[in-house]
């Protein structure tokens, strides 16, 4: 295991891509385990870990956020968001969580909310007086939206690797969701107030509202088609994902402002993205399968459970190791290596499996504000110009509330299990 561990670190600290480091990580681990006999199988676990009918939606949702960015529908759900609460004071920042919100329910990545929200509203809110550090942190906590409401591709990933349905995971992840909205609203409320940040327009008008509403119904339609259609049982989470793009297209179509000739660009950064996260997934099944076959998930729950066999005890020290694990490893990577090692653990003190990826799947996205390795902060700050020491200090209000929410979460099943036993799933 020792070799693991130097292999592994000393990957990271090079800068190799994720995808080689996990592939290095497993083949150090096959190495450790002194079994050459399994080398002859690691080109068939790649496949094994891409051949899969869930995951067959990422590259639609990536390709729906894409069509949608290029055809405009992120201006006019801005514009419409602006027009409902551009009154308030700090409305903009109320825009961003929105906005997040909506594009979450249709894309499904940290990564493209993150970068659609940087592109149309760092220099708007500029305009309108806000500090470049809490626009900049305020953009990046706004993108964890996008893999928790659903649909997410973190919460399919999750399904594969467990086995659990898809569906359960996208519907227990809708109050989680908001609840993660809520709260970066309390922590705009509080910098509103301690800032001054101003309204964007003196009152609330009807007409110019439901012109923007007009505007922005067939973006608002997008999010209700997959979502409801899911929960729904119309149609399954990996058909959604080609829902997206026939909405997205037909979208952009209405408004008329998609160039035809942008369309081969956008498909070319469609396979490229969608190339990155299965690269991901298929040398992370090598590091999940070697994982598995040295037992170590069950010699970690043996060992934890020989201290405590006390549910919330070990709920407790499985969030202090994700927010651990969040600040030094990249997502996707985390989720890899740990749902195999943590959801035994949980599901042996009695947690469902459901409940649990929630939470394990939110805890690791949080993660992706948190430095020294927070990816959404080096994206912000790539796009925006942003100094990343700067976005790395003020970023935390943001952290600590969504760790906070998704503590009351872990302790407090119902509020994520409510809603698919209400549904009967």
């Amino acid at each position: 295991m020792p070799l693991v561990i130097i292999v592994f670190v000393t990957a990271l600290l090079i800068g190799l891509p994720m995808a080689f480091v996990l592939g290095l990580g497993g083949l150090a681990h096959i190495i450790a385990l002194n079994t050459p006999e399994y080398m002859s199988i690691i080109t068939q676990r790649l496949f094994v870990g891409v051949n899969s009918y869930s995951l067959m939606c990422i590259p639609f949702f990536v390709l729906a956020g894409d069509l949608m960015n290029k055809g405009g529908i992120t201006q006019r759900l801005l514009a419409f968001c602006r027009e409902a609460i551009g009154w308030i004071n700090g409305g903009m920042a109320y825009c961003c969580v929105i906005l997040a919100m909506v594009l979450a329910a249709i894309l499904g990545s940290a990564n493209a909310v993150t970068a659609i929200l940087c592109a149309i509203l760092v220099s708007e809110m500029a305009k309108d007086g806000y500090d470049e550090d809490f626009t900049g942190s305020l953009v990046a906590a706004s993108g964890v939206l996008g893999p928790v409401i659903p649909p997410s591709v973190t919460f399919i990933i999750y399904g594969v690797l467990t086995g659990v349905s898809v569906q359960k995971m996208f519907v227990a992840g809708i109050v989680p969701g908001i609840m993660l909205g809520l709260g970066y609203m309390l922590v705009i409320r509080y910098y509103t107030k301690k800032r001054g940040y101003r309204k964007t327009k003196e009152r609330f008008e009807l007409r110019p509202f439901c012109t923007a509403f007009v505007k922005a119904l067939p973006a608002l339609v997008v999010p209700f088609i997959i979502v409801g259609g899911i929960m729904g049982g119309i149609f399954t989470p990996t058909e959604s994902g080609a829902i997206a793009v026939l909405a997205a297209i037909l979208a952009s179509l209405i408004y008329r402002t998609f160039d035809i000739k942008a369309l081969p660009g956008v498909l070319l950064n469609t396979g490229i993205s969608t190339a990155g996260i299965m690269l991901i997934v298929a040398f992370g099944n090598i590091m999940g399968w070697t994982i598995a076959i040295d037992q170590i998930p069950a010699r970690i729950q043996e060992g934890i459970l020989s201290v405590t066999d006390n549910p919330q005890l070990v709920m407790l020290m499985i969030i202090l190791a994700l927010i651990v694990i969040g600040c030094v490893m990249e997502g996707f990577a985390a989720l890899y290596i740990f749902t195999p090692v943590l959801v035994p653990l949980a599901t042996a003190v009695g947690y469902d499996p459901i409940h649990f990826g929630i939470v394990l799947c939110i805890m690791l996205t949080i993660g992706l504000i948190t430095p020294p390795v927070g990816m959404l902060l080096f994206v912000t700050s790539n796009i925006s110009g942003i100094p990343l020491a700067r976005l790395s200090k003020s970023i935390a209000p943001f952290a600590l509330v969504a760790i906070l929410v998704t503590v009351l979460l872990a302790y407090v099943p119902k509020l994520v299990m409510f809603l698919p036993q209400l549904m009967g799933l």
